[in-house]
């Protein structure tokens, strides 16, 4: 990594070092809580960035400090020039990564592993094939669930994202831990949280103590370990005793986290969001391709964050809906 003395960093202090890129909109998956039932509406492909302009961008947010940058979506792999956006991206001096629903991964290994990305979060929220198909609207779930070993065995970090929902899959977190008794893989439960169209609703959302309850039950408080949480790390981290992977929980809504962010979104307009939460966003691909410099607009953006979710820093924030509404679907925004 390369030492820089710029940092981009907001009103309350917080030093932002970690990027995450929408590629798409588009996704080979059709689950509710990330994109509503009856779609959304597609940016044409004229206003998405190009795999320059994602290079060119992405390297004002590195020259500012950034040194980590993940790739998301929709599914980034959709992308038809995903091998030259990351090509370019492996020659900047930063920690790639990827965020994938999965089903071609193994297809791209080769590719990941030349470009130097290590880690991969696999978002997966159900091992039951039937119950996949229930919240995906599609028929991958073998596919998804063959990748993961292929995925272990290539000598890829593994994480497998699971967004928990009372009365959808909230019986499974055993058997999610379960998988990191041989594998070491990282489990890494999400509280459901509210966008645009994805019917969110306080009863649906799984806590962070009802999780920690449900384990402790099962296997015995004393051999639930906490683990050492990274600096930044969106994860409360823990693992069985014994067991050769490791499980945590974000638990945005319940137990936020947003003291210590160092994340910014960049969707795949480029619109910049300082919050996942946020409403607001900030066009920086207009002016980019105007010519004009666009880093006080990024200075700007993130100077304005929010000190909790977006300004919904109170529990009873989330029982209007306007206040959680105005939001794009996830899948707009990038996982």
């Amino acid at each position: 990594m390369k030492e820089t003395s710029k940092h981009i960093t907001d009103s309350h202090g917080r030093t932002h070092t970690y990027l995450r890129i929408s590629l798409t909109e588009r996704c080979n998956l059709r689950c509710t809580y990330c994109m509503p039932e009856e779609g959304v509406p597609l940016t044409p492909k004229a206003h998405l960035m190009n795999a320059q302009e994602v290079f060119e961008i992405a390297k004002i947010f590195v020259d500012q400090g950034v040194t980590k940058i993940r790739l998301t979506g929709g599914e980034p792999l959709l992308r038809k020039d995903f091998p030259e956006i990351l090509s370019r991206l492996a020659t900047l001096p930063v920690t790639l990564s990827i965020t994938t629903n999965g089903i071609s991964i193994d297809r791209h290994f080769d590719l990941l592993k030349t470009h130097g990305v290590k880690t991969i979060n696999l978002s997966l929220d159900t091992l039951n094939a039937e119950k996949f198909k229930k919240i995906t609207f599609r028929d991958y779930f073998a596919e998804v669930y063959r990748n993961i070993f292929k995925l272990l065995e290539a000598g890829f970090r593994l994480k497998i994202n699971a967004v928990l929902m009372k009365g959808v899959n909230d019986d499974e977190i055993m058997d999610f831990i379960q998988l990191s008794e041989k594998y070491p893989l990282i489990v890494r439960f999400i509280e459901f949280m509210p966008f645009d169209g994805n019917q969110w609703n306080r009863q649906k959302t799984v806590s962070y103590q009802e999780i920690l309850q449900q384990v402790n039950a099962h296997y015995g408080e004393g051999k639930v370990l906490r683990l050492k949480d990274a600096p930044h790390d969106t994860t409360r981290n823990f693992k069985i005793e014994g067991f050769k992977g490791s499980f945590g929980i974000i638990s945005t809504v319940t137990n936020p986290f947003c003291d210590t962010c160092n994340r910014i979104r960049l969707t795949s307009n480029g619109r910049l969001k300082n919050c996942l939460f946020s409403s607001s966003e900030t066009d920086v691909l207009t002016p980019f391709r105007e010519g004009k410099d666009i880093l006080p607009l990024i200075q700007e953006n993130v100077g304005s964050k929010f000190a909790m979710r977006g300004g919904l820093s109170a529990p009873e924030d989330f029982n209007n809906p306007e206040e959680h509404t105005k939001n794009r679907s996830m899948i707009r925004i990038g996982g």
